[in-house]
């Protein structure tokens, strides 16, 4: 779940594309204590040339001062060894380069929205009791819970501990995945995990809805009164903690929407759709946002944004307050769109609209130099990699408005010229049905 920890915005979520029939599936099984890899010598550079071994010295002291205990560090070490595999995915990963209708498509698909049903009936006392204590409904919870491990038939296969370190290691969130590790250590160390249980993804995180060590201790409830907080087995355990997360670390407010599609108008001012940008739904509805089906919107003063995902061409929604739970759990708008429009369908909502005809896209290449063209006007867009993030998406508005063209974010092949100077031809662009 909480790529909110650091956000990586290259979930492997296409391995989660499995059969309606995918239900709870056991832990991986206890793999034999790892053997140590030989760390690389560039990985040491940001800690003044220390090796492996005496970086690991220095942490397990950390995890002392901080209250772990001698017997779990003891317990733990086997499996704090170096891989720099983990290291070298970490830096190869990818982000989401897919169209929003693409990704939802498979990821919100009707099998994962009735299997979220599903298990709001399986486990119908936690929910309820998660709903009235911390005020998170069930379809918001069962979408994370689907969308990170497929209600826990794939929650990954390798040894957090070692993940954690090696990522310490690492020089470029050296600090982050120190706390993380020796979170993990704490997580032992209460009586939750056994470092042989702890089995996730090769980021670090564990659980059926995948959370970083630190949010698993601060965040972690024994909801099924076993003593432990078993995020791995325990389904009531899953869902208490994910609401207990969801509304105390992203905050989420009591009894408020999250994301509605709407209709939006052709004349729209498309320089106010942006997350950034709240008005009353009583404004929207006089600039002619409706739902879906023509329905006007209720005339109040709750704050919401439109977010178009695809630019004006494409599905639309009203993002409330609320969504902003989404952007923290994961900051890639792909995927925190899907997330909340799964939670909306599992809620009841219907299918999203399909467009009405074609979304242009640009090719990969162009995006690139698209994105090139823009640092060169100034506009920090993060890594020039082809895919459009949300720093890039304020840098397309900034330019669109100064073009004079419909502030919608999405980047067009009319926009690409204005910035290559007018004079280049204009190439077919790539599309979706």
């Amino acid at each position: 779940m909480l790529l909110t920890r650091f956000a990586i915005a290259a979930v492997t979520l296409a391995a989660l594309s499995l059969p309606a029939s995918a239900q709870f599936a056991p832990p991986p099984a206890k793999p034999a204590a790892p053997r140590a890899t030989a760390p690389s010598p560039r990985a040491a550079s940001c800690h003044n040339g220390a090796g492996f071994d005496r970086f690991l010295a220095e942490v397990k002291q950390q995890a002392v001062a901080a209250g772990v205990s001698q017997r779990t560090i003891s317990e733990a070490s086997p499996y704090l060894v170096y891989d720099q595999g983990i290291v070298n995915r970490d830096r190869g990963q990818r982000v989401f380069g897919q169209l929003f209708t693409e990704f939802a498509g498979r990821m919100a698909a009707p099998y994962r929205m009735q299997n979220g049903q599903q298990h709001i009936k399986q486990h119908a006392a936690a929910f309820a009791r998660a709903e009235k204590e911390y005020g998170v409904p069930p379809a918001v919870i069962a979408a994370f819970w689907g969308l990170e491990s497929d209600f826990g038939a794939n929650m990954g296969n390798l040894p957090t501990l070692k993940s954690l370190v090696s990522l310490a290691y690492d020089c470029r969130r050296s600090e982050m995945f120190v706390n993380e590790t020796i979170a993990a250590l704490k997580i032992i160390d209460r009586g939750d995990l056994t470092p042989d249980e702890m089995i996730g993804s090769w980021a670090g995180e564990l659980g059926q809805t995948q959370f970083l060590p630190t949010h698993y201790v601060n965040y972690a409830v024994d909801y099924d009164g076993d003593g432990r907080r078993d995020l791995l087995r325990s389904g009531d355990d899953v869902i208490g903690s994910t609401a207990n997360y969801i509304a105390n670390g992203l905050k989420w407010r009591r009894g408020e929407p999250w994301l509605e599609e709407i209709k939006v108008p052709q004349n729209l001012p498309w320089d106010q759709t942006d997350l950034s940008v709240q008005l009353p739904r009583s404004k929207w509805a006089q600039f002619g946002v409706t739902y879906p089906d023509g329905r006007p919107l209720p005339n109040d003063n709750l704050p919401a944004s439109v977010l178009l995902p695809m630019g004006r061409f494409g599905p639309a929604f009203m993002a409330y307050a609320n969504f902003a739970a989404y952007t923290e759990w994961n900051n890639s708008l792909i995927y925190s769109t899907t997330a909340g429009y799964l939670a909306s369908r599992i809620a009841g909502a219907a299918p999203m609209r399909k467009p009405a005809g074609q979304v242009a896209q640009l090719p990969f290449n162009e995006l690139k130099q698209l994105q090139q063209l823009l640092v060169q006007a100034g506009f920090n867009v993060g890594k020039v990699d082809g895919v459009l993030g949300q720093q890039s998406r304020a840098a397309v508005k900034a330019m669109q408005i100064k073009y004079g063209l419909p502030a919608d974010s999405w980047p067009t092949v009319e926009l690409l010229a204005r910035m290559r100077g007018g004079t280049a031809q204009a190439q077919p662009q790539a599309t979706v049905r």
